[in-house]
């Protein structure tokens, strides 16, 4: 929930000056662009999937999407749409849910029934039949510099992630309402959220912690090079 607000915590004042400075678009970003001067993108302006059809071509220091990719019908060729916006020089910014950390070996998704694919930070082979190495796959984009690849975990309990098995989806659901709610009360509600995690785990329930201030997420960062 609100993943840009809590990454951008975690962003400096490099990281804006750099990334996030120049004409920039949003792809995904919903109500929530990742800076003010953001361009926003989203369903009410056309299909992801299919941008070029919508915005010109080579326009764009800085294209970012933030939990989006995972949306897609098909990622590569939306991928390919994306990068075709920035300019040369510019960057790709590209956030997307870690499939260990998020989906825990459940697929379908049990936590966003609308993800249509799964991201791993590194590696050949995943359980998920719908994986992508996403730094190969920002790699292999046309005349791409890869500038970094990392992982947001940040609050995030390694402890209390599932590696598949059993889903209890009533207990689930309910914690899903319970936590919404409590993140309306600051830390008293964290607080609050945090024992709950600890009642799932105790009970084999499935937890998704990024409802409350944990990240579970990669990030890949690429630039277009100069002809």
């Amino acid at each position: 929930m609100n993943e840009t607000s809590k990454t951008n915590k975690y962003r400096d004042k490099q990281y804006f000056d750099r990334y996030l400075s120049g004409k920039l678009i949003d792809i995904g970003c919903g109500k929530e662009p990742v800076c003010p001067s953001a361009e926003r993108f989203d369903v009410e302006h056309g299909d992801a999937n299919n941008i070029t059809l919508y915005r010109p071509l080579d326009a764009y220091d800085t294209v970012i999407s933030s939990h989006c990719l995972e949306h897609m019908v098909d990622v590569k060729h939306a991928l390919h749409g994306w990068w075709k916006l920035v300019r040369e020089g510019g960057y790709l910014i590209v956030v997307v849910p870690d499939e260990d950390m998020y989906e825990q070996g459940f697929w379908p998704s049990i936590f966003n029934t609308d993800h249509k694919a799964t991201f791993r930070f590194d590696g050949d082979t995943s359980w998920s039949p719908v994986s992508f190495n996403i730094r190969d796959l920002v790699a292999s984009l046309s005349d791409a510099t890869l500038i970094s690849v990392k992982k947001y975990d940040q609050n995030y309990n390694y402890n209390m992630m599932r590696r598949g098995g059993e889903d209890k989806p009533l207990f689930r659901k309910f914690a899903f309402h319970f936590t919404n709610v409590m993140n309306n009360f600051g830390s008293v509600g964290l607080a609050i959220t945090h024992k709950l995690y600890q009642l799932q785990f105790r009970s084999s329930c499935p937890i998704d912690q990024t409802l409350g201030n944990a990240l579970a997420q990669i990030e890949v960062i690429a630039q277009k090079n100069t002809r």
